[in-house]
């Protein structure tokens, strides 16, 4: 199983290397088949960690640095409020919330502009690490607004993956509460974390070949179809 699932997490560090995102909510989506409830989010989350990290390494020249404190300070308010408040809420349409916005941020130029004005990295740091918490498919909130303010597919996805590192630190308590059983799966994590770099080094090397423009055309039209999947998916479960 080690080896099967360190090609997983291979995979899916490759996918997310090279567009920016979905490798882990494709992780997230198949790790159940192989692991126990308490074990999963812990592992996904070491394995995301490494992932991000890796993959912010092999592109640090491309990290926008100036836009981590704001983010940072965002994203330990988020935790902090939403880990008191939203465990006592429903949170049944976040993920509908977070599907519009997408859609009408990339693609509805009026709202685009309109929310623009209060579009800032305290704000998306909150909400990505806040929401991280209770639901998934938080990471494409800042990369949607990094698409639109930096024009380097590369600065992009690097900068991204640091913001998602920060996100996944958040949750380092829960695996705190299961640190025995991640001991007694040594050997799974190391093959996943090793996985993780390796298709992070891949898939950053293949990125660099592609042309800028037409991957961030990518990255949106991505975007879009996981926020339409978001909507029909809550829409369909009522």
């Amino acid at each position: 199983m080690e080896l099967l699932l360190g090609l997983l997490a291979f995979t899916t560090s490759l996918i997310a290397a090279i567009v920016g995102f979905g490798g882990g909510m494709l992780l997230l989506a198949i790790l159940p088949i192989f692991l126990s409830p308490t074990l999963l989010i812990p592992i996904h989350g070491l394995t995301q960690v490494t992932s991000n990290v890796s993959r912010a390494l092999f592109s640090l020249s491309d990290v926008q640095w100036s836009l981590l404190p704001a983010f940072s300070i965002g994203s330990i308010l988020g935790t902090l409020l939403f880990g008191m408040v939203l465990y006592n809420m429903p949170t049944t349409y976040i993920p509908v919330a977070i599907g519009l916005y997408i859609l009408l941020n990339l693609w509805y130029s009026p709202f685009s502009n309109f929310i623009q004005r209060f579009e800032n990295f305290y704000i998306i740091g909150a909400l990505q690490t806040g929401l991280g918490l209770i639901v998934g498919a938080t990471g494409p909130l800042s990369l949607t607004v990094l698409t639109k303010q930096l024009q380097s597919k590369d600065q992009v996805v690097a900068t991204s993956a640091v913001f998602m590192t920060l996100s996944h630190l958040a949750k380092i308590p829960v695996f705190l509460l299961v640190s025995s059983e991640l001991q007694a799966s040594s050997y799974l994590i190391i093959a996943m974390m090793s996985g993780a770099i390796l298709g992070s080094y891949v898939g950053t090397k293949v990125r660099f070949s592609i042309d800028n423009n037409k991957l961030i055309g990518v990255i949106k039209l991505l975007l879009s179809i996981l926020a339409i999947n978001m909507i029909i998916s809550v829409s369909t479960s009522l």
